[in-house]
């Protein structure tokens, strides 16, 4: 049975590990402040999910919550997804970033592909942060209203946001690499007063102008009042074009009082992210100030165990949670590495040489990026001085074994790997990392404190050691509260609540060992029947990428007429490979070997590109519905897409299946 027997064990916490984590500080300060004695971790997880008041009462104080006003109650008795959270309480996310401010370390360190490294001191950041929340003000954005961005990874983007959070406004924010049409489905949903753009960005060594962009956005988003410029590819001066707009170095170079916060409630909202909207318009997701505060000094500090003037970095766009989750980082008070541009420009050691250049402490990554790293055989523990490097961490998609053995042999033998998950939807990870546990390979270490996952079969009953759906049974503090423009919360209940009502379904297939770990086996949605058989794709491409030949891969099954299933791979090769008969029986004989007969697909075909959305998620739903008829307009939403064009061949291939 899969998850009964223990996998390699590829990393144990030292006791000087386990008892310098900031975990066992909490545990110590439940037993002296408590009288609460745990065994192990997961006698600590269990008491969080079965005792909701207690567990988030012990945060808050643990945490030493500033709050303007108190909380009356810490959770109501509505269910799932109505239940309220410190109702009573005010506070602000930005005052608890701004406590950590000191003299010995940087708030962030910024590099791009086109300038060098740069460090922001936390006093120039509140400098800056003040200068441009008086100018927000000065323009009449007060408590709840929208500013908007349209910006790269660079720190004009954190300033604007801590400043927006500290009046009490509301941020959104979208990659510049994102299409027009891309931005006005998101944007135009929320109505945002302010507009914070680039006029551009870099990527692969190349530069590129959005100005045109930005045009369309003004002409079809009218609530916005006033447009604020920020050169990254052009000269430092405001474009004749636009009216409302302003420079944002005068915008820093202004006169302006000191920084202030102002206190909202608990359930006010902080920021709006978005679904893909590969399927229809994206879903705008609306987290709160006090739910995202408490949830993410949860997890950086337990679960990933971040420290004051430690340096941590995640790549990501603006465009993606992982950005605003990594503001976490300054609740901390560790230093903030920014990175903008291509992870793969000049090559795919650029982020292993920041990772030396800038002592990074806990590196942040996807598994595509371990396993592009994997295939292109580069060994960054050789080539760069990564005695810093603490932890490293995956999200994404699931880190198959392969790309744990890769970090191992490859970038250092005793660095804590942590795959998590979570989402957009929670802006924070169910699944995660533990200095206190073991890291099996292939294996998520654990449940996070205070999220109460159990893997569930088709009638709601609990499995053990057996692959079922992910399904959260309590309410957690950053679950959305609601989605903009989705008053009655039907299209919220609708996107998690329908299959088990009052029970939250991620729509990830899960499988929870007889050691509390965890192996997430991709998209319930896109799960392969094969002969009655449920086969998750992620078998599929931890096989595959075996292969050193095949770049990238997509699988789908195929419900076709007379009870018939066909289910092709589609393959990207590496440059300079061709699909010929000995690598078709290659790929087949790795599958066999791996797994089973039955995960042999019956055709593979070669593509010169897969699906990708912008945030680098393989788009087998939608390519599933092309290959049975339907138009890709209708299948998906090309502006959600990284790679548009690559759908072409997927039509083609289309009219040949009968």
């Amino acid at each position: 049975m899969p998850g009964s027997t223990a996998p390699l064990k590829l990393w144990d916490p030292s006791p000087a590990i386990r008892e310098e984590s900031n975990i066992q500080d909490f545990i110590n300060w439940l037993k002296s402040s408590r009288n609460l004695l745990f065994n192990d971790y997961n006698e600590l997880w269990l008491w969080s999910v079965t005792d909701l008041d207690a567990f988030w009462t012990a945060i808050w104080e643990y945490f030493d919550i500033l709050a303007k006003s108190p909380y009356e109650t810490v959770i109501s008795s509505d269910p799932m997804p109505n239940a309220k959270w410190f109702s009573g309480a005010t506070l602000n996310y930005a005052q608890h970033i701004f406590r950590n401010s000191n003299s010995h370390s940087p708030a962030f360190i910024a590099k791009r592909e086109t300038r060098q490294l740069r460090e922001i001191t936390w006093s120039e950041l509140e400098e800056s942060v003040a200068a441009f929340a008086n100018w927000l003000k000065n323009r009449g954005v007060k408590v709840g209203d929208r500013v908007a961005a349209f910006i790269p990874n660079i720190e004009e983007a954190n300033i604007a946001f801590l400043a927006t959070c500290s009046i009490g406004a509301i941020w959104s924010s979208c990659s510049p690499d994102f299409g027009a049409n891309s931005v006005i489905d998101r944007f135009q949903q929320i109505e945002p007063k302010i507009l914070i753009v680039a006029d551009g960005y870099s990527y692969n060594g190349k530069l590129f102008d959005k100005s045109d962009t930005i045009k369309q956005l003004l002409d079809a988003i009218p609530s916005v009042d006033h447009l604020v410029w920020v050169p990254f590819i052009g000269e430092s001066k405001l474009p004749a074009e636009f009216s409302k707009a302003y420079l944002w170095d005068d915008i820093m170079n202004s006169e302006h009082p000191e920084l202030e916060f102002e206190p909202v409630p608990f359930e006010h909202p902080i920021w709006i992210l978005y679904s893909s909207g590969t399927t229809g318009n994206p879903k705008a997701i609306t987290h709160s100030q006090g739910g995202v505060l408490l949830e993410h000094l949860k997890y950086l500090r337990f679960h990933n165990d971040v420290k004051s003037g430690e340096r941590y970095f995640w790549f990501s766009t603006t465009g993606w949670m992982m950005w605003n989750f990594s503001q976490a980082a300054l609740l901390c008070g560790a230093t903030v590495v920014l990175y903008d541009g291509s992870p793969s420009y000049p090559d795919l050691n650029v982020l292993w040489e920041l990772a030396e250049k800038c002592k990074i402490s806990h590196f942040g990554t996807s598994a595509p990026f371990i396993m592009a790293c994997k295939k292109a055989g580069i060994a960054p523990g050789k080539q760069f001085d990564l005695k810093a490097l603490r932890s490293i961490s995956s999200t994404g998609s699931p880190l198959p074994p392969e790309g744990f053995e890769y970090v191992y042999q490859a970038v250092d033998p005793h660095v804590w790997m942590m795959s998590m998950s979570g989402g957009t939807d929670v802006c924070t990870a169910f699944v995660g990392g533990m200095p206190l546990l073991p890291v099996y390979e292939g294996e998520i270490q654990c449940r996070a404190l205070g999220c109460s996952l159990f893997a569930w079969d088709e009638d709601g009953q609990a499995l053990n050691g057996e692959v079922g759906e992910m399904v959260i049974t309590k309410p957690m503090p950053s679950m959305p509260i609601f989605f903009w423009g989705d008053e009655d919360k039907k299209i919220y209940e609708a996107s998690y609540f329908e299959e088990f009502p009052g029970y939250w379904r991620h729509g990830d297939w899960v499988l929870i060992t007889e050691r509390n770990s965890l192996i997430i086996f991709g998209r319930s949605d896109a799960t392969l029947n094969r002969h009655g058989v449920r086969i998750g794709t992620s078998e599929i491409y931890r096989s595959v990428d075996k292969i050193p030949q095949v770049k990238e891969s997509l699988i789908v099954n195929l419900e076709l007429s007379a009870g018939r299933h066909f289910m092709p791979l589609f393959v990207q090769l590496m440059p300079g490979f061709v699909l010929d008969d000995q690598l078709k029986s290659e790929i087949s004989k790795q599958l066999k070997l791996d797994y089973s007969p039955r995960h042999v697909p019956d055709e593979i075909i070669e593509v010169p590109d897969i699906p990708f959305t912008i945030s680098g998620k393989k788009m087998e739903a939608p390519v599933k519905k092309i290959l049975l008829g339907m138009t890709a307009n209708k299948a998906l939403n090309p502006d959600s897409m990284r790679n548009p064009e690559s759908l072409h061949f997927f039509e083609e291939y289309a009219k040949t299946i009968k």
